[in-house]
């Protein structure tokens, strides 16, 4: 198979991390038989230091021809600590999901058995979690109207039912693949846009009979994760919802940097890891490459190559079963690899095996 992958580096520790997804993604290639064709392309910061703009237009050019992008991170410091900037790296990546269309945003969280010790929730309430979260992308506060004055600002949560219907399909696709259960999060007691969101989902509920289909308000939903995370198998929301829900998620697992996510809609997909870009890591090879790796899987998954997403899997499982691990998920006085480290052995794993 022939794919051509556009690679997003972007900030932070997020060249560290792309320099390992794309090693790691060449070695499944070679060793399956595919031809891959690497072309890198700016956004975030670094594309305003090189061009004035978060995501130019020959980065959309590149991914709009390329049949998936591999992405890593976004931000800096400079930016953060400037409140009057007129131009940020986040706004590279959300200028990417909306010319891209991609407004269905899936994050999988997912325990580990050997790493169920750092999860900051005891392990009787965390063992066995498995959920998806799926996320409406391009819609809500993020890109509705704004103002923003001296002495008054506001944000406009819209939504139309075209937007709703089309991220509760995907939701229901992901439902019946797995559990049958969907939990719908809304605010629906308060504001109008979530009303829409429980009226649609009510309407189509009725076309997935064999799908148990339960709402919740996302303060339940926000404190039900930390309790039962074993309740849920497929959740979808609103885009700040989701936000928010998805981070509260992958504490979890233990680290943020071990899950990946995938970004689908109306053209090239996205696939990235959910952390951000660690700007104070930059450079120390100390950054966990296994959400980078892993939103490699999902590449392939997407592309139903499953053999070669099962071998990057089997690979991150013997990893960790071995203790090659970086320093945030390493246990007590076993040695801590660097970045480059970890995939390199990954990657030779995959070769090897």
């Amino acid at each position: 198979m022939k794919l051509n992958i556009a690679v997003l580096a972007g900030d932070g520790i997020g060249p560290e991390i792309s320099k390992v997804g794309v090693e790691v993604m060449a070695a499944v290639c070679r060793k399956f038989g595919h031809d891959v064709e690497f072309v890198p392309a700016l956004v975030g910061a670094a594309a305003i230091d090189a061009t004035g703009n978060p995501f130019p237009e020959e980065t959309f050019r590149i991914c709009s021809e390329a049949d998936a992008v591999l992405f890593s991170a976004v931000g800096d410091l400079r930016f953060d600590n400037n409140p009057d900037a007129k131009v940020r790296p986040e706004q590279g990546l959300l200028a990417m999901r909306k010319q891209l269309g991609l407004y269905a945003n899936i994050r999988p969280v997912e325990t580990f058995d050997c790493l169920i010790h750092k999860s900051p929730l005891r392990t009787e309430i965390v063992e066995g979690a498995d959920f998806v979260c799926i996320r409406e992308l391009t819609g809500g506060m993020y890109f509705g109207e704004k103002f923003e004055g001296a002495d008054h600002a506001f944000d406009t949560c819209a939504y139309t039912r075209t937007e709703v219907e089309r991220i509760l399909r995907v939701a229901y696709a992901y439902a019946c693949r797995r559990r049958r259960h969907l939990t719908v999060v809304d605010k629906a007691n308060v504001l109008a846009s979530s009303r829409l969101w429980r009226k649609v989902a009510k309407e189509m509920a009725v076309e997935y009979p064999d799908v148990e289909t339960d709402f919740m308000y996302v303060d339940n939903a926000a404190m039900r994760m930390i309790q039962e995370p074993t309740f849920f198998d497929v959740m979808v929301t609103e885009n700040t919802f989701g936000d928010i829900l998805t981070d509260e998620g992958s504490v979890i697992t233990g680290s943020m940097g071990l899950l990946p996510s995938a970004s689908t809609g109306d053209s090239t997909p996205v696939f990235e890891p959910i952390h951000g870009s660690w700007p104070q890591a930059a450079g120390k090879n100390i950054a966990n490459p296994l959400a980078q790796i892993l939103s490699v899987a999902m590449l392939f998954d997407h592309f139903n190559l499953t053999d070669e997403a099962k071998a990057v899997r089997n690979a991150v499982n013997a990893s960790l079963d071995n203790n090659v691990r970086t320093p945030d998920i390493q246990v007590d006085g076993g040695e801590p690899y660097g970045t480059r480290e970890v995939g390199a052995w990954i990657a030779d794993y995959i070769l090897r095996h």
